[in-house]
């Protein structure tokens, strides 16, 4: 099999390679730094922090919810590298606007430069993937989809580490988030043209209606319909998660901030494998064989990640692990263990259904059709954070909590499971 790794050799895929992994790693670093400083000196609460990861993780979404429909019509009707252009542009003012909110330190102003960067990734979301086709060859496009979404969670592994370093710097967090935009900017300027192959979309602005039209235009297409019910699923589960970690971390694990990153930077480790090694099973072949027992397989790690967490030794309240501390601990390998297990079945479950919706329509549509994905997986990561909240509200703990994702995954399985039938 022709590895994919020889795509980081080419003018075609590595420009965009690094804009997305420099795009990642600064989002990723700005959150983290907020969060980490939100969860752990703001708030004293557990109520309090699950519900502000929830509000926090709403607001990056949102944008995905408004203005998914008006990004796909945008790249798939605009040259997709100068569009990456205007995107890489704005990032350098909302990471400004994020640097004022880290110095000051003004929560609402971080809330702000979040939401913008939820925009911020609206409009690149569709594009990451839509334009593969266009500077890749048929078999190379697994490949490149592993490696962009491998390339991702490396970059997130780099912010969340970065963000534990440097939690208690605002100002290098802030020269940092600025000077990562404009590095991203002069990659994004590399990237090779990839002009629209139809004329041009006359642009609906009416969010309702170009949203609504959009997943119409999408969803009746079985293979699609299955795939984007998939990977909304999957992000239902992923939202319950990202709620409860630093929670978790937190209260039960009574872990520092460098923890936190510890198990961050696990579980991106674990994607970015399981999103190479399933293009090496698949030789390159887009396919979802793998998936029905890559979701089982998460849950029942998920289930492992349970047991553990729940019996774990809690310090008494006001007394955290250090780093070293923590992974001195008997008990620190196996649960790290279930947890890079959980991400590396995550990976191998996802990969394969985002190159679905890349190839399975037009390369003139395939900007859109990644924007239907994401206006459902916006809504279904809308569900994930309120369910999380509800049931914190009605005293389900974080911990407790861990069962429902697990639950969810059989659902994953058995929709993965029907589109391996309706395609393989």
């Amino acid at each position: 099999m022709k590895t994919s790794f020889r795509l980081l050799a080419r003018r075609r895929f590595l420009p965009l390679f690094a804009t997305q992994l420099l795009g990642a790693f600064n989002d990723n670093l700005f959150k983290q730094a907020m969060i980490l400083f939100v969860t752990y000196q703001v708030y004293s609460d557990p109520l309090q922090e699950t519900w502000f990861n929830a509000v926090a993780t709403g607001i990056f979404i949102l944008p995905f919810f408004l203005l998914s429909a008006l990004s796909g019509q945008l790249a798939d009707s605009r040259d997709k590298a100068q569009v990456i252009r205007w995107v890489k542009t704005a990032e350098i003012g909302i990471m400004l606007v994020g640097a004022i909110g880290l110095l000051l330190p003004s929560v609402p102003l971080m809330l702000v430069a979040l939401f913008a960067m939820g925009v911020h990734s609206t409009f690149f979301g569709p594009i990451k993937y839509a334009i593969l086709p266009q500077h890749l060859r048929q078999d190379e496009v697994l490949g490149g989809t592993g490696l962009v979404e491998a390339g991702t969670y490396i970059a997130i592994l780099l912010g969340t580490i970065v963000a534990g370093a440097i939690a208690g710097s605002a100002r290098t967090a802030a020269v940092m988030v600025v000077a990562v935009a404009i590095i991203g900017w002069l990659a994004g300027r590399q990237i090779p043209p990839a002009p629209p192959s139809t004329e041009r979309v006359k642009l609906d602005f009416h969010i309702v209606r170009s949203s609504w039209a959009l997943i119409s235009r999408t969803m009746h297409v079985p293979r699609l319909f299955l795939a984007i019910c998939s990977i909304s699923f999957f992000w239902t589960i992923g939202a319950v998660l990202f709620v409860e970690f630093p929670p978790i971390v937190k209260n039960v694990l009574s872990g520092n901030p460098a923890v936190n990153s510890l198990l961050l930077a696990t579980f991106s480790i674990g994607v970015a494998f399981g999103s190479v090694a399933i293009n090496r099973m698949l030789n390159g072949k887009v396919s979802a064989r793998y998936a029905p027992i890559s979701v089982i397989g998460m849950g029942v790690c998920v289930i492992l990640f349970y047991f553990v967490v729940r019996g774990w030794d809690t310090l008494p309240a006001g007394q955290l692990y250090d780093l070293a501390g923590f992974i001195a601990l008997p008990a620190a390998p196996l649960l790290l263990g279930t947890l890079l297990l959980v991400a590396m079945c995550g990976g191998m479950f996802v990969v394969p259904l985002y190159a679905f919706l890349t190839t399975t329509v037009d390369k003139s549509e395939t900007a859109r059709t990644v924007a239907a994905n994401n206006v459902v997986n916006s809504g279904a990561m809308v569900v994930g954070s309120v369910f999380a909240m509800g049931l914190s509200v009605l005293g389900v703990g974080a911990v407790e909590q861990l069962l429902f994702v697990a639950a969810m995954c059989l659902v994953s399985a058995w929709l993965a499971q029907k589109l391996h039938r309706a395609c393989d």
